[in-house]
């Protein structure tokens, strides 16, 4: 059986194959709702399958977009992924994820492998502020979009959260329950990195105690971004003689190891130790007792993303930096006595 060619759909509908091209493509140029008719009925009765490479090779450009994460695994990571691949899907686009796994060299690879490929738009979630990957953007001349994090590193449209000031209202919010001081279970990394949600989150954390006239000395301490490294770290803090009466930590991930460390060693959470996480990944709602938290538009956030990943780059200037507002989920575990609407 003859393969069926957009000429085909043309002679069907009674048009040109320019006509076919704008309704298969949306545009450049209009068609008119009865001309559209006429070839999408054409294309049905034929039954025509657009070559998607042959089209790609002809605008040099993909239906992809390329989605860069540290770790899919992480539910963070996997619940923006979801949300980037449902507002792309919106669009029209599919998404192809790759993880850098926190390793620069992994995190260039997918930059020169998406961008080789030609995508419509790329999405990178930075592990850190990348040299390298700073110029391989610029080797490519290509906008890629910042989600997540903006490092000093790469100048680009970026797409973030207000992390210190999300870290500063949970902190604040503890110690109106009365604690003595909060500490901090922040990442691995100590020094102030511009740009780093999770340094953002400790920044946050300092300020707060900071208004409140507490001293942060000895009370920040260190854990992987994962519950089953910080749930070992937490073994030995919270068995300590210098155990917290309220623990902020940098992610929702660390809080629930941290909540099965405290029930291990039979630690009432939030009657001898409250915690606090952040993200607010959906797990965060099913832990017990319920984790409250920081959360986030992600879904605003991918939608946002991936619309300035496609925009035209010929059209209108586009806002480079949207931050989106952070905003409390307050549940059981930093002693609330049940769920209630952020303040």
């Amino acid at each position: 059986m003859a393969k069926v060619t957009r000429d085909d759909v043309a002679r069907l509908a009674g048009t040109s194959t320019a006509v076919v091209s704008y309704v298969i493509n949306n545009g450049p140029r209009p068609v008119a709702a009865g001309t559209r008719e006429r070839v999408l009925a054409a294309i049905k009765e034929l039954g025509y399958r657009p070559d998607r490479v042959a089209q790609a090779m002809a605008s040099q450009r993909t239906d992809l977009i390329g989605l860069i994460v540290p770790d899919a695994r992480q539910p963070f990571f996997a619940e923006m992924a979801h949300a980037v691949e449902q507002a792309a899907a919106e669009r029209g686009k599919m998404v192809l994820v790759g993880n850098s796994d926190y390793l620069d060299e992994r995190e260039v690879h997918y930059l020169r492998a998406f961008l080789g490929m030609r995508v419509s738009g790329l999405i990178l979630i930075s592990q850190g502020p990348s040299e390298h990957a700073a110029a391989e953007i610029d080797a490519w001349d290509a906008r890629v979009v910042l989600l997540h994090r903006r490092p000093d590193a790469i100048d680009d449209v970026a797409v973030v959260l207000d992390d210190i000031g999300g870290a500063r209202r949970l902190t604040g919010h503890l110690l109106d329950h009365g604690h003595p001081y909060v500490a901090c279970l922040g990442g691995v990394e100590s020094t102030p990195e511009s740009g780093d949600p999770v340094t953002d989150h400790v920044t946050g954390w300092r300020r707060a105690m900071d208004e409140a006239g507490l001293s942060t000395e000895g009370r920040l301490f260190q854990a992987p971004y994962n519950r089953y490294d910080a749930y070992r770290v937490a073994l030995d803090l919270l068995s300590g003689p210098d155990r917290p009466p309220a623990l902020v930590c940098a992610t929702d991930d660390q809080a629930i190891g941290v909540l099965r460390a405290a029930r291990e060693l039979r630690i009432d959470v939030p009657g001898e130790l409250a915690v606090a996480g952040f993200d607010d990944v959906k797990e965060a709602a099913l832990t017990d007792p319920p984790l409250t938290t920081v959360g986030s538009d992600r879904v605003g956030m991918a939608r946002a993303a991936v619309d300035l990943a496609i925009n035209d780059q010929d059209g209108p200037p586009l806002e480079r930096h949207r931050r989106f507002p952070s905003r409390l989920r307050i549940r059981r575990s930093c002693g609330c006595p049940a769920e209630r609407p952020s303040p």
